[in-house]
């Protein structure tokens, strides 16, 4: 157990804490894809949910029509009060067409839309659908420090399932990647990125005025962005960061479409696109080297802890995945894919929603229709 503060201000689970907390005065963004339909996990997330009882739950849904009626069904079995928002229908993008926002689609961007409607509460609170741990405790905790004065909450916890030390794209990609940048640079942003504990974690709490002004990565670099515009907006002393204890959920390969790999290439990009946005001077010539370097320290000090903790390591495989991970290491592109602050969007939330609706709705009919075909067809 440890109780070292951070640069920001770091909130240890010492005594198992489940603070008083303004549920009732709090929208819950959980996104959620179809894969996660009927899962376990997302089942106890939801009941978890019903006893907190929040004032709003927001799940904005990545889903083929055809699941959509199905989902709809299963969210309705929950007692809350739960808006879903099917992130791909027609009408959601000509909506986003209109105004110059439709693009790439991803986890960030149905983050982003579930964000319209959840400020419209006193605080958010944004988490996963796919943890196997998660308990009441999660949002409590989350939102402690924004009735303490802080602005923003970051979730950490450690990752160790199976046996194993898990975190991998956290572990190797983004810690000796920021720590490779502010060793050169030990600007107050960078400080800023090296102070989390679980930087990449997906739970994170904020006030509405707050998450109004945080600009949205469309895929997999939600993290990392939501960070780069907490910075601005809370800074060293409107952000906390609070332990979130046991913490298990899906692991991905690192191949695949939806794989670390992948992910790491949207990270990268992400943080190293506001590095430079903030007039830091990176030497990109050098930089693939130096991480591989400071990954390969870790890697090392990662084995003697795993061998400490009798934990399996296998470290050639984490050494491999470094070499892959550093691919992704390149000067940014100069194609944004950050999705505007809804203080400064010009889609309204109230149009937004009803698009979603009409969309959920006309998704619905359609499939109980084509049941119905099929009944009829098998009668006949």
């Amino acid at each position: 157990m440890e109780y070292v503060q951070s640069r920001v201000t770091t909130l240890h689970d010492l005594a198992d804490p489940l603070p008083t907390a303004p549920t009732d005065r709090t929208a819950v963004v959980v996104p959620v894809a179809e894969r996660e339909f009927e899962t376990p996990a997302a089942t106890r997330v939801f009941h978890v949910l019903e006893d907190l009882d929040p004032a709003r739950v927001l799940v904005p849904l990545r889903a083929s029509p055809d699941r959509v009626g199905p989902v709809k069904e299963w969210l309705a079995e929950f007692d809350l009060r739960l808006d879903l928002l099917w992130c791909d229908g027609p009408r959601v993008a000509s909506l986003l067409s209109d105004v110059g926002l439709d693009g790439e689609r991803g986890k960030g961007r149905d983050v982003w839309l579930g964000l319209g409607r959840a400020t419209e509460e006193e605080f958010v609170v944004v988490h996963d659908a796919d943890t196997t741990t998660y308990d009441e405790s999660f949002v409590r905790r989350l939102l402690f420090p924004l009735t303490n004065g802080y602005e923003f909450s970051k979730g950490y916890y450690a990752r160790v399932e199976n046996n194993q030390l898990y975190g991998r794209l956290f572990r190797l990609f983004y810690a000796p990647l920021v720590r490779t940048l502010v060793d050169a640079n030990p600007v107050p942003y960078l400080k800023y990125l090296d102070s989390f504990r679980y930087a990449l974690a997906g739970e994170f709490a904020a006030t509405a005025e707050t998450a109004r002004r945080l600009r949205t990565p469309r895929k997999w670099g939600l993290e990392v962005g939501t960070l780069g515009d907490a910075f601005d907006v809370a800074g060293f002393d409107g952000t906390s960061q609070v332990d979130l204890g046991v913490y298990e959920h899906d692991h991905r390969s690192v191949d695949g479409s939806t794989g670390l790999s992948d992910m790491s290439q949207s990270v990268g990009e992400t943080l190293l696109r506001s590095v430079v946005e903030r007039g830091v001077d990176v030497d990109f010539g050098t930089l693939r080297e130096r991480y591989r370097d400071a990954a390969e320290t870790l890697v090392d000090q990662y084995a003697m802890d795993a061998a400490f903790n009798d934990l399996q390591f296998d470290r050639e495989h984490e050494r491999s995945q470094v070499a892959t991970y550093a691919d992704a290491i390149a000067e940014p592109s100069a194609t944004d894919d950050r999705l505007p602050a809804w203080a400064e969007t010009p889609l309204s939330s109230d149009a937004l929603a009803s698009a979603a609706a009409a969309d959920l709705d006309e998704a619905t009919k359609t499939e109980q229709s084509g049941i119905a075909a099929d009944v009829r067809g098998f009668g006949e």
